[in-house]
């Protein structure tokens, strides 16, 4: 039986991108994320690693892009103001298709907001987060051993389509405590002949670069990335059902809120309503086809988020608003009850009927 550790969750994504290979971890400490750095700041002067409070969050983004450039499997955590500072940096690692893993542990917003769980970073990752036109993966785990598995991902992930990738957690998730393995980390390897290693006059140099004046070249640029991104869409999309085969109701969640969610669907399928959960664990690549097919099975949608109602677009996008979904929300740092779920699952039985 593999060995079982008690770990907190932000812990647990460090140690994962350690047995990831990471040894770059460039950040600045926020609550609810700064275990992350704290663990990055024992554990990698040990290991012949690199670890650096940079001056600022600004600062350390573009730390991760200069890594990055150079082929080093880098990380940098954050929690939502601090990403918002990192976005500019975000956008030229992307400009620049380069790879980079980047973590999100969110708290309420906007602006300085609490230091309470939120779900409210949703548009700004899914959608981008800087300037410009493109992607992140976005992985978003519900439990510590996925804090864990996914960040192993999340390295692989970026390293195979040269982009970035996310995790997007929230703060119960990186402050909880559960039993964890490391027993299956696969950690995937894809060279790197763009990095700037030094070229030893035995080749021409690289160039990694996000700028184009040449308007034709840009947008050359643009299209072929896309194309990148279209593949990503075909190949990685991950996610979670329970209890959907005979639902009629379809519950839609993800991290904490799925926890929550779960319980609400046994509940009621317990008070004899075939309800049942689809839990995206890509956010972006979003489980379009999935939801899609769920739209022709069940009668109503409802999406538990931790925000105001963000993910609940990419539902109607994906259903074509072939079902009416409904938004069962806490905010603020606020999580929803089971009890909260079930009663928004009662009413979506009275409107889809």
């Amino acid at each position: 039986m593999a060995e079982r550790i008690l770990m907190k969750g932000n812990e647990a994504i460090a140690e994962a991108a350690i047995q990831a290979g990471c040894r770059h971890y460039f950040g600045y400490p926020i609550t609810p994320q700064t275990e992350i750095a704290a663990y990055m700041a024992k554990k990698m002067p040990k290991i012949g690693g690199v670890f650096l409070q940079a001056e600022s969050e600004i600062a350390s983004i573009n730390m991760v892009y200069g890594a990055a450039a150079a082929g080093m499997r880098v990380m940098t955590s954050s929690s939502s103001p601090g990403i918002s500072l990192k976005g500019e940096g975000l956008s030229y690692i992307a400009g620049s298709d380069v790879p980079a893993f980047v973590v999100n542990v969110q708290r309420g917003g906007p602006g300085l907001g609490g230091i309470q769980p939120s779900q409210s970073d949703y548009f700004q990752s899914t959608k981008g987060g800087g300037h410009g036109d493109y992607r992140m993966i976005v992985l978003a785990p519900a439990s510590v051993q996925e804090m864990a598995s996914l960040t192993v991902k999340g390295f692989n992930l970026a390293d195979k389509y040269s982009m970035l990738s996310m995790i997007l957690a929230d703060g119960t998730i990186g402050q909880m405590m559960e039993p964890i393995s490391f027993e299956d980390v696969a950690v995937e390897h894809y060279p790197k002949p763009w990095a700037l290693t030094g070229t030893e006059g035995k080749r021409k140099h690289n160039i990694v670069n996000s700028l184009y004046l040449n308007p034709e070249v840009l947008e050359q640029k643009n299209f072929e990335r896309y194309e990148k991104y279209k593949a990503v869409e075909a190949s990685e999309v991950l996610y979670e059902t329970y209890m959907m085969d005979d639902a009629e109701i379809g519950v839609a969640a993800f991290g904490i809120a799925a926890r929550v969610a779960k319980n609400a669907v046994a509940a009621a399928r317990a008070e004899g309503i075939k309800a049942g959960l689809i839990r995206p664990i890509t956010l972006w690549p979003f489980p379009k086809q999935v939801l899609r097919d769920a739209a022709e099975q069940v009668k109503a949608f409802v999406s538990v988020e931790l925000n105001m109602g963000q993910m609940i677009e990419d539902i109607r996008l994906s259903t074509e608003c072939k079902r009416p979904v409904t938004l069962c929300n806490r905010v603020g740092g606020m999580i929803p009850s089971p009890e909260q779920v079930l009663q928004s699952i009662h009413a979506a039985v009275k409107g889809g009927n």
